[in-house]
């Protein structure tokens, strides 16, 4: 468990919910384990050899694979035979939640589709989770991160030139799971009253679209689609170098307020009377952008950093990543927690992003190892000690 905060009360939300997480890499793994963190039991089940983003590092225990596995216990079934099947079957029938991420009838060739399992257990919540959707022209495509940013047209709007380099974090994946989570969630209040289960159906080309709402709507409404930087002179964004080579981020956006004590701050009064309405910041965009550039490029961050502070400017200084857990806010907010591996030791990681009541406080576990928990997990379902043994025994290679 990550140690709580003084005063806080653990409140597991979610504490009554089994999930079973069909998912690899990144898409249904995280919407598993964002449920975990409001403490749900999820239960990884795996095939011999493992969700493939194990094998991203030395090993099977991927920092990769580690960012999106915590909270969970780890089962290997070989569905593939009579036993793990019926295994598998006897887990679904005692499950809340399955969420998969596959190609369009990829699960149910596997015995793991809504048809089947809605058989075998009526309350189910049956998540699938596509590139393009489970039907259409597109649909049997494969697709991971990048494309589900480039057909959404959302790389569109986040690069210029043309370096074939992708910068940044996955963003198609994480809004996919993020989406996913929360139709799970709406599913289990929809069942709370009617004792129902439902099939979710969501793609990485659907969910990019839907976290795109800005320039998609600005364009739906005009017919045109806005420059690249457009959001940021509407907002009056800008990220500043300084004279030590760190960075500020600005975002002055539409008080004129704030516009005017930049302008006191930096000591440039006259920009005042030059740029007086936000209207004409947006059409000067480039040119204050530059100029700000100029300006700060005078003096080291610390220095800015003391006077935007002092004249109430809404900033932030960049962090870095390994800036992160010295930040005082981030420190104080205690937002990093540690937990301790039974053989790897005590491990660092990023705590639940939501207070309820005041508390940030769960049952934390560290990334399951490979197969960990198949045998307490088996055992605490029914299961009989013939066929677990069998399923542990059990090495086929999974197939491609």
């Amino acid at each position: 468990m990550i140690p709580e905060k003084e005063g806080e009360v653990a409140v597991r939300l979610l504490e009554d919910v089994r999930v079973l997480d069909l998912g690899s890499f990144i898409t249904a793994p995280l919407a598993a384990m964002l449920l975990a963190e409001f403490g749900a039991d999820v239960i990884k089940v795996e095939r011999p050899g493992g969700d493939p983003f194990r094998a991203f590092g030395k090993g099977t225990y991927s920092p990769q694979f580690q960012a999106h596995n915590r909270h969970k216990r780890s089962v290997v079934l070989d569905t593939g035979t009579p036993e793990g099947l019926a295994a598998f079957d006897q887990l679904a029938e005692g499950a809340d939640v399955l969420v998969i991420n596959t190609r369009p009838g990829a699960a149910e060739r596997a015995g793991m589709g809504w048809e089947r399992l809605r058989g075998i257990n009526p309350r189910l919540i049956w998540c699938g989770i596509t590139g393009f959707g489970p039907d259409g022209p597109a649909a049997l495509r494969p697709a991971f991160d990048n494309v589900g940013q480039a057909v959404s047209g959302w790389m569109s709007r986040h690069r210029s030139g043309d370096d074939p380099r992708v910068a940044g974090p996955a963003v198609s994946d994480a809004a996919t799971g993020l989406y996913a989570a929360l139709g799970i969630l709406a599913a289990l209040h929809e069942r709370g009253r009617t004792g129902r289960g439902h099939r979710i159906d969501l793609s990485m080309l659907e969910a990019t679209i839907a976290l795109g709402t800005e320039p998609l709507g600005q364009y739906l409404a005009t017919g045109k689609p806005v420059p690249i930087y457009q959001r940021a002179a509407m907002s009056q964004a800008y990220t500043l170098t300084c004279a030590d080579g760190h960075r500020i981020g600005l975002h002055l956006s539409s008080p004129d307020k704030f516009w005017r004590a930049l302008c006191t701050a930096i000591d440039r009064p006259a920009w005042v009377e030059k740029y007086p309405q936000r209207i004409d910041r947006v059409a000067a965009y480039e040119e204050i952008a530059a100029r700000l550039n100029e300006v700060f490029r005078a003096r080291p961050r610390a220095e800015w950093v003391a006077v935007l502070e002092r004249h109430d400017i809404p900033f932030a200084a960049e962090n870095r990543l390994e800036d992160l857990e010295a930040d005082p806010q981030v420190v104080h907010l205690g937002l990093f927690g540690e937990v301790v591996h039974p053989t790897r030791g005590p491990m660092r990681m990023p705590r639940r992003p939501v207070s309820v009541d005041g508390s940030r406080e769960m049952e934390a576990r560290p990334p399951p190892e490979l197969g960990e928990h198949t045998a307490e997990v088996l055992r605490r379902a029914g299961i009989g000690e013939d066929v677990i043994a069998t399923v542990l025994a059990a090495r086929r290679a999974p197939p491609d």
